[in-house]
């Protein structure tokens, strides 16, 4: 599968081919990716964490696929636009977290690194 990654995060940038970095917001980096659902490619992640702790992060980052679809999805806009909706009801009740940004960095790439490999052993 051809795939890309969204993301704000500077450690994913390091250490995986196929990233997009932009130094955006999480709310931002959602928007970019509703762009994209709406421009034809597919989430292959879902946009938002497990955990609502994690919803705190400044650190996002969103596996795409590469290749555009003919039609767009509406399953993936109703996906990304709930997403959106969650996390700014999330941010008006509790913040972002920028005191730990070490460890969300870590947490996302170890996130994203393990939905990789998943997706992988799928794939086979």
């Amino acid at each position: 599968m051809k795939y890309f990654i969204l993301s704000n995060n500077p450690i994913v940038r390091e250490n995986f081919e196929q990233v997009y970095f932009v130094k955006v917001s999480v709310k931002e980096l959602l928007i970019k990716v509703r762009n994209l659902v709406h421009k034809g490619h597919e989430l292959i992640t879902h946009p938002l964490p497990a955990s609502m702790k994690i919803m705190s992060s400044p650190f996002r980052s969103i596996v795409l696929s590469k290749d555009k679809q003919q039609r767009v999805d509406a399953f993936q806009v109703e996906v990304i636009e709930e997403s959106i909706f969650k996390l700014r009801y999330h941010i008006q009740q509790q913040s972002i977290d920028n005191d730990n940004d070490d460890d969300y960095q870590m947490l996302d790439y170890r996130l994203l690194r393990s939905a990789l490999e998943s997706s992988n052993k799928i794939a086979l």
